[in-house]
């Protein structure tokens, strides 16, 4: 019975004695076995891994590629962030077949990216793919080579990382967009940030090549120095010039996307039950909810009965991105139906279901699960969080997005976290996702919320936006200003014992305007709210005359008229009870509030 050999990576170039090393031998003995082969090599010589995998071998150890492995273990990385790929797991493989790429353009603001899509829609149009002018639906595809790319009508990685954050994944490359008159500017590298989180593999197009300032070299060793090196200097990213206004380069431009999709099998089976996500969704005056589904999965045909997030409907009708009625949609197509009961929001997924009632019902969950969600909030996820999901075998590593200052400060901050990575034995990695200069803002956050990171700012602020989208996302926010306080709080977070910090959060006020004594309940305050509300579950603090009188006690009734209620709303009056409280007098106030985790 022969032993399975020992699996021994080895990078694409190292040294004799590195190769000993690796397989802990004798550097003679490895030298020994390259004469043995024709190749005689110094100790300190550098071979190649064919030649070093020859050797090992022979001395009863299988090579690996330690490039391949890497490649390989980012493609599954890859997949399973793709969220349209789960689509597939329970599917037979002999049924999946190639389906259409859908494509997204990121970029600067001011480079390009609506130009280049209706540059890229025009050609089609004037090639008489549709003979008439094109409906607008958010998305449409175009024909290249025999085959079909669908391109979503949405530039900007806010849209794209939106779609990401409500749990959708559309795309399946990112074209960047750079013009080469102005080269990488702080919104390209968002972008990267982002395509690179979601895992999509990145085109660049190099717009406006025709103008008399245009330097492309500089724009790729720009986009180099950002890890995407072009394919011309032995990179993998391609890069294709594009005069968009001239039609110059478009058709090299598809023939790219086209090369990367043949590399990242973009499959679907058209026979299985239809799914996808929603694009957007609109109400027309004359013909009711309008919404756009691209399909991802499966056939999706008029008369298919759909639940689209919250809302549901028998498809009526459908259209092609040219205003055209269609019967069916297959993978990667898009199309407005209508019949829906309502709007869909962007993002939602949708699925066929077999009755009406059924989908009714489906619809009615999810909207009783969103309200529940938005009374309680989105709980965030926060370093302890993390640890806790490793402690469960589900997280493996602690994203980060990190903003400084300046530069000067950036480096050292990254270069703490790195040093934490090499060193912690937990089995928790740190991966930085971004790392940029500069107060926190919207994108950010969005960015934190679609990648479930945690955002890590050293001296800089966050801005309102942003703020509100955190509160909202339920992203978790660390601002610090000594550099060894947040070595600390990470590493102890590593280790799974970062303690929460909870802060008073002040949610009503409630002005005392008559008070009642009831024997063996005590004083009950007939209040009016100020603002804000009241809420039975809420802390107090009850305020005379400008300072408090009772701290924290708990709301021990709430009513309105005789009834017990859980909230009150402002402009409205009730009576409230406070536990063990009996000095209550007109013109108090009573405070509520509760505690919020902030870090």
């Amino acid at each position: 019975m022969t032993q399975d050999k020992q699996a021994v990576l080895v990078p694409d170039y190292l040294t004799v004695r590195e190769l000993a090393e690796l397989i802990e031998a004798s550097p003679i003995d490895v030298m020994k076995q390259l004469i043995n082969n024709g190749i005689m090599a110094a100790i300190n010589q550098q071979i190649d891994f064919e030649t070093a995998a020859i050797v090992i071998e022979e001395m009863g150890f299988e090579a690996l590629s330690a490039s391949v492995v890497a490649a390989e273990a980012e493609r599954e990385k890859a997949a399973e962030a793709q969220t349209w790929r789960r689509l597939y797991d329970a599917e037979d493989e002999a049924n999946l077949v190639e389906r259409p790429p859908i494509v997204t353009i990121l970029g600067h603001v001011d480079h390009g990216k609506t130009t280049l899509l209706d540059a890229i829609r025009s050609s089609q149009i004037a090639e008489g793919e549709a003979g008439g002018i094109t409906q607008h639906i958010g998305a449409y595809r175009v024909r290249h080579d025999g085959r079909y790319i669908t391109f979503l009508d949405t530039p900007g990685h806010e849209a794209f990382t939106a779609m990401r954050a409500r749990g959708a994944q559309g795309a399946d490359i990112a074209v960047l967009v750079v013009a080469v008159d102005d080269g990488v500017m702080p919104t390209t590298r968002e972008a990267i940030d982002h395509a690179r989180a979601a895992n999509v593999p990145i085109v660049v197009a190099l717009t406006k090549v025709d103008k008399r300032n245009a330097n492309p070299e500089r724009a790729k060793q720009q986009l180099a120095e950002l890890g995407l090196v072009p394919d011309e200097w032995d990179g993998n990213t391609l890069m294709v010039p594009v005069a968009a206004l001239e039609g110059q380069g478009l058709e090299d431009l598809l023939e790219a996307i086209l090369l990367v999709a043949d590399d990242n099998k973009i499959v679907a089976n058209p026979k299985a039950n239809p799914a996808g996500i929603v694009i957007e969704a609109e109400v027309d005056p004359s013909r009711g909810t309008i919404a756009t589904l691209l399909v991802l999965n499966g056939t999706l045909r008029t008369g298919d009965i759909v639940v689209a997030g919250e809302t549901y409907g028998r498809i009526k009708a459908m259209f092609d991105e040219y205003g055209k009625r269609v019967k069916e949609a297959e993978p990667s197509t898009p199309v407005a139906v209508l019949g829906l009961n309502d709007m869909p929001s962007p993002g939602d997924h949708f699925e066929k279901v077999a009755k009406e009632r059924q989908a009714r019902q489906l619809a009615e969950e999810r909207r009783r699960e969103s309200q529940d969600r938005s009374v309680s909030s989105r709980p965030g996820l926060t370093l302890e969080d993390i640890f806790a999901q490793y402690e469960a075998g589900t997280a493996k590593e602690l994203t980060l997005i990190v903003k400084s200052d300046v530069q000067g400060t950036l480096q050292p901050v990254i270069d703490i976290l790195q040093e934490l990575d090499a060193n912690n034995q937990d089995g928790i990695g740190i991966n930085i996702l971004s790392a940029g200069v500069g107060d926190i803002n919207e994108s950010d956050v969005m960015l934190a919320s679609a990648s479930n990171a945690i955002i890590v700012g050293f001296n800089v602020d966050v801005d309102s936006a942003a703020r509100r989208v955190a509160d909202s996302q339920g992203v978790d926010i660390r601002l610090y200003k000594v550099i060894y306080k947040l070595q600390e709080d990470i590493e102890l977070a590593l280790h799974g014992l970062l303690d929460p910090v909870y802060e008073k959060k002040v949610i009503g006020r409630a002005e005392v305007r008559q008070t009642f004594k009831i024997p063996r309940i005590g004083t009950i305050a007939g209040s009016y709210i100020r603002d804000g509300e009241a809420r039975r579950n809420a802390r107090a603090r009850l305020i005379r005359d400008g300072e408090v009188i009772v701290e924290d006690v708990a709301v021990s009734s709430l009513k309105r008229f005789e009834e017990d209620v859980r909230e009150v709303r402002s402009g409205f009056e009730c009576g409230i009870g406070l536990q063990n409280v009996r000095d209550i007098k007109e013109g108090d106030v009573i405070e509520f509030f509760v505690s919020e985790r902030v870090t």
